[in-house]
């Protein structure tokens, strides 16, 4: 991913963001942290949250199936169908 994702939240879901090349910044409506590669950052669910990439980042995301990527908001990223490995 790069750029600016959009403020949202997962009641239901946990979401586990591991990054595997650059860099990520989570923000937070209170704080910002950065995660480096090979690090990762579990989202509680209920947690608004906003992932940043200002460089291309890869990243894994471990999270239920079902999880909407966009959480409790509808946006032009919202994504229906994602692709699988």
């Amino acid at each position: 991913m790069q750029g600016e994702f959009v403020w949202h939240k997962h009641d239901a879901e946990d979401e586990l963001f591991f990054v595997t090349k650059g860099s990520l910044k989570m923000e937070f409506r209170d704080k910002t942290i950065t995660i480096e590669e090979n690090e990762f950052l579990i989202v509680p669910r209920g947690v608004e949250h906003r992932p940043v990439a200002i460089e291309e980042v890869w990243l894994m995301l471990f999270e239920p199936a079902s999880t909407l990527n966009t959480g409790d908001t509808a946006s032009d990223l919202t994504k229906k169908e994602l692709d699988w490995i």
